[in-house]
């Protein structure tokens, strides 16, 4: 399976260990992120028109220092799988997604027929933090309860085949005993933050379980019984795309 996603850093930890998670249950999933950091849809999309290589490869989990253009990527090989997403500080915001996401999503159908689109839920910001504040939100909830409509508006919308829940998935561990999903207040924790989050793109994308899933190679410390508590939420909860 070969999977590509148009984002940013949000994108970069989604990705970061499911090449890993995948090879752990015998799939071959080749994992590849356009990374902009902060790279919000309008900025995508501009650089849609202008064909600039304004974008750091990120293969498998590492970033390459190779940089290429949009259509140069999906041009690259045949997609089974493209995400799109909006800039975590716009994410909130529903009138920012257009009319972006509605070009982009028919120019990647343009160079990509085959490929099923999906949308990225992204995540609402740690509680306490100042871009939560200056984002409008004294809570997360609040925060993600508009994330989650936004994006479930933008799929409809642009007729996408499945959207993966991320921001739903942190919305659980954070009710479900973790204590913090974020490492600088927005971005995921290099260890059990990815690991869900590549756990779950895992499952979305193949319908494999992965309650024998033995990936543990992160780049900090998960816990038994964090791992556990995450199979347990994409186990049962998790769509299958």
């Amino acid at each position: 399976m070969k999977v590509l996603a148009i984002g940013n850093s949000f994108s970069v930890d989604a990705m970061r260990y499911l090449h890993g998670i995948a090879r752990s249950a015998g799939i071959d999933i080749t994992a590849v992120c356009l990374y902009y950091s902060g790279c919000s849809l309008e900025r995508h999309f501009r650089y849609m028109l202008a064909g600039e290589k304004s974008y750091e490869l990120q293969y498998n989990g590492e970033l390459t220092s190779f940089f290429v253009s949009m259509k140069e990527a999906l041009l690259s090989r045949e997609w089974d799988v493209i995400t799109l997403q909006q800039a975590s500080g716009y994410s909130a915001q529903a009138d920012s997604y257009y009319p972006y996401i509605n070009v982009l999503y028919d120019y990647v159908k343009q160079h990509a027929p085959k490929a099923k689109i999906l949308i990225h839920q992204t995540w609402a910001y740690e509680q306490g933090s100042l871009k939560l504040g200056n984002a409008g939100y004294s809570d997360h909830k609040d925060m993600f309860r508009d994330i989650e409509k936004a994006y479930a508006q933008a799929a409809e919308k642009v007729g996408a085949d499945g959207l993966i829940p991320s921001g739903r998935m942190f919305q659980y561990l954070l009710a479900n005993g973790f204590e913090k999903v974020h490492r600088d207040t927005f971005h995921a924790t290099r260890g059990a933050g990815r690991y869900a989050l590549g756990l779950l793109w895992f499952r979305a994308l193949t319908g494999q379980g992965v309650t024998d899933n033995t990936f543990c190679d992160f780049d900090e410390p998960v816990t038994p019984e964090q791992m556990s508590i995450i199979k347990t939420y994409v186990e049962q909860v998790a769509p299958v795309l």
